[in-house]
């Protein structure tokens, strides 16, 4: 695929919880196709959908109905069609979560390392990945420092490290820079939006930075479950 090439296509999507009386329309015949090159955002008020729509892009929640096409290859359409869902997410899909969720016994090297040595990087390039990912981020004299040694913004930055270190083609990003002050949030989406057109990524992000909102080719608002703008 190129630049300009549709790698999210989300149609018709629907996602309830409960059902009778206590059902929630979390999500109503959502239709997003997000393209190659492009850095979106989600936004919208608590219980809008956001995080759910992003749960589904990222293969972790099922849609109650609708369709799924990722990097060209149909995931979902009323049932999960791919059988390794979690081979899915680590060749293809990158996640930056508002929790850092690093693992407390890795440094922040390997904690970006361990990506690559899963999808089956010989250890030694995955380290020099990893070293480059948290230099450019300026954590990379932190390397060697486990994660209750780093402060709330360079454990995000490690993170977001780790999210990129595989080259994923899709980016899902929940609150990226909440932790990052008005310089290091700039840096991180300068970074994200490089990848993006150098890698023909895509990359959603759920925030409510406003700081980052010129960073962003569209602002998708969600209200209701439903897609204000698309």
């Amino acid at each position: 695929m190129a630049l300009g090439d549709i790698l999210i296509e989300v149609s018709n999507v629907a996602k309830h919880f409960g059902e009778g009386e206590t059902r929630v329309d979390a999500l109503r015949a959502v239709d997003l196709a997000v393209r190659a090159g492009e850095v979106i955002a989600l936004l919208g008020p608590s219980g809008s959908g956001k995080t759910t729509l992003l749960n589904i892009i990222g293969c972790i929640l099922a849609p109650s109905a609708g369709r799924v096409v990722l990097d060209g290859e149909p995931v979902f359409d009323g049932r999960w069609l791919r059988r390794d869902l979690r081979r899915l997410r680590l060749d293809k899909i990158g996640f930056i979560f508002q929790a850092h969720n690093l693992l407390p016994f890795l440094t922040a090297e390997e904690n970006v390392a361990v990506v690559l040595d899963l999808a089956g990087l010989h250890a030694e390039e995955g380290r020099v990945r990893a070293r480059e990912l948290l230099d450019y981020l300026e954590v990379g004299h932190r390397a060697k420092v486990k994660p209750a040694l780093l402060s709330g913004g360079e454990a995000q930055r490690v993170a977001i490290a780790r999210a990129l270190a595989n080259r994923p083609r899709i980016i899902l990003a929940d609150e990226p820079t909440a932790a990052l002050d008005g310089a290091r949030a700039g840096l991180v989406m300068d970074l994200m939006r490089k990848l993006a057109v150098e890698q023909e990524a895509c990359i959603v992000t759920v925030t409510h930075d406003e700081k980052i909102f010129d960073r962003f080719d569209r602002l998708i608002h969600l209200r209701d479950g439903r897609l204000a703008d698309a």
